[in-house]
C-alpha cells in the first residue's frame, strides 16, 4: 500500500471513529472508554512524529478502520449511514475552518489551556469533556452547517453524553485537519474508495492481531 494512502486511511478512520462514537451515545448513551479517549488524545498531539502517533497505537483506531470500511462499503445499515453523514458534514466543517484562522487560533489557545486539565486528571474526565464541549460550542457550532445528531432523545438529553458528542465532533475536526495535510481531498472518497476501503482492511486486521496478542 502506498504511504500516502495509509497515512489519509489512519486520519480517515479518525474522522469516522469519532463519528461512530457520536452514533453509539446518541442511541444508546455510552461508548467504549478507551476509544473515546484515544479520539480525545488526539487533540493534544500537536507536535507528533507520525500520523499513527497522533492516536497512539494501530489497536486505539481499531473502531474507526471497522467503520470506515463498512461506511464506505456496504453501507447497509442505517447506522452506517448516520456515521457517514457524521464524517462527510466532519470533513465539510473543516474546510470552513480552514479559511477562518482567527477561529482556529481561539480553537488552539484553549485547546493549550485544557491540556493542563488533561494531564491532572486524564483524557477520560468529565472536567475535561466540557472543557472540550464548550470549545466545540462557542466556536465550530457558529457554523451556518450544523451536525444534526440524531438519536434516543432521552440519551442526547443527558449533559454529559451531549458534551462527550461535541468533544468527540472537536476531535473529528482535528482528524480532518490531519486528513487534509496528509493530502485528503473529498474526491479521494469517489475516486480511490477502493484502495482506501482495502487499506482500512487491512489495517483493521492488523489493529485486531496487536490486540489478541
Amino acid at each position: 500500500m502506498s504511504r500516502s494512502i495509509q497515512e489519509q486511511t489512519l486520519a480517515l478512520a479518525g474522522i469516522f471513529q469519532a463519528a461512530a462514537l457520536v452514533q453509539q451515545i446518541a442511541h444508546q448513551g455510552q461508548c467504549s472508554n478507551s476509544t473515546f479517549e484515544a479520539c480525545i488524545r488526539s487533540l493534544f498531539a500537536t507536535n507528533p512524529e507520525s500520523t499513527l502517533a497522533v492516536y497512539g497505537e494501530l489497536k486505539d483506531l481499531r473502531e474507526g478502520l471497522n467503520a470506515l470500511a463498512g461506511v464506505l462499503g456496504e453501507q447497509s445499515k442505517q447506522q452506517d449511514m448516520e456515521i457517514l453523514r457524521y464524517g462527510l458534514n466532519l470533513i465539510q466543517l473543516e474546510a470552513k475552518l480552514n479559511k477562518r484562522n482567527d477561529m482556529l487560533d481561539v480553537i488552539s489557545s484553549r485547546i493549550e489551556q485544557a491540556r493542563h486539565t488533561a494531564n491532572h486528571f486524564g483524557y477520560g474526565h468529565r472536567n475535561l469533556t466540557s472543557n472540550l464541549a464548550s470549545i466545540y460550542a462557542d466556536t465550530i457550532s457558529t457554523f451556518k452547517l450544523r451536525i444534526q445528531v440524531t438519536g434516543d432523545p432521552n440519551q442526547l438529553r443527558v449533559e454529559e453524553n451531549a458534551a462527550k458528542v461535541r468533544a468527540l465532533l472537536l476531535a473529528g475536526i482535528r482528524s480532518a485537519v490531519l486528513w487534509r495535510q496528509t493530502g485528503g481531498r473529498r474526491w479521494h472518497l469517489i475516486f480511490n474508495r477502493k484502495k482506501v476501503i482495502a487499506t482500512a482492511r487491512e489495517l483493521a486486521e492488523k489493529a485486531n492481531e496487536s490486540v489478541y496478542h
